[in-house]
């Protein structure tokens, strides 16, 4: 697979551009990440680690999505991965998106356009839909998801606590060779009952455990870098007490 070439600002639902070839040759200049925290030197030291499977677990705000991402496009630009696969569970007062107008990708767009906002700072539009359309980036529904592997890819689960137990399992073992897959989510920010919480199910898990082939970096509200008003807003809320 060619490297990718520099991007512009993506809009909402625009997954119809033409494919052009010529969008496949060029480099992009992926940032160095600099760190601002321990919490996300740990997690960049496992992103780009060994071990194939990563859980980010935290509070919104700490750099859990966007860090993958940045990853996940090294890892392309590198030739490390053959593709990225998105999912995120399509939760919205149980919603079922197969009856949701429009194509999937244009289905899944409402949860999909945080991770495609970081995709735009480095990719354009005619190449996020030329991506899209050959497959390079595949946004996969978790419901979509039974019965597939997938090899050679970056995989990002993000939100993940709005996941089920079942769902969560069905997930972590679509993983195939020469892949990674990172979880993401955040145990108080949660649309499903706490006990159906699919992220709470393997965090309880895996935590205080080593294991040969997982990492799990749990951040703390502390790790917030979003804007000192949003932690202010936070903390009316409730949200920054321990």
């Amino acid at each position: 697979m060619g490297k990718k070439g520099r991007r512009e600002k993506l809009s909402p639902c625009s997954y119809e551009a033409e494919f052009y070839e010529e969008d496949f040759d060029m480099e992009i200049n992926v940032p160095t990440t600099v760190p601002k925290n321990d919490h996300q030197r740990d997690y960049n030291r496992v992103l780009y680690g060994m071990k194939p499977m990563v859980f980010a677990i935290g509070p919104a705000g700490t750099g859990k999505t966007m860090l993958a991402c940045y990853a996940a496009i090294q890892g392309l630009n590198d030739e490390s991965f053959s593709k990225i696969i998105l999912t995120r569970p399509a939760v919205s007062v149980e919603e079922d998106i197969g009856y949701l107008p429009g194509t999937l990708e244009e289905k899944m767009d409402p949860w999909t356009r945080p991770i495609m906002d970081i995709f735009g700072e480095f990719y354009t539009q005619t190449q996020i839909a030329s991506m899209i359309k050959e497959k390079v980036i595949e946004i996969c529904p978790l419901a979509f998801m039974r019965g597939r592997t997938f090899k050679s890819a970056f995989i990002i689960a993000d939100e993940m606590q709005n996941s089920t137990p079942n769902q969560m399992k069905m997930l972590l073992t679509r993983m195939g060779d020469e892949s990674k897959m990172v979880i993401t989510g955040d145990l108080r920010q949660h649309d499903r009952k706490y006990d159906d919480n699919g992220l709470k199910d393997i965090y309880e898990k895996i935590k205080d455990k080593r294991h040969k082939h997982i990492e799990c970096i749990t951040f703390e509200h502390a790790d917030i870098e979003r804007s000192l008003v949003v932690k202010d807003i936070l903390e009316i809320y409730g949200d920054l007490k321990e």
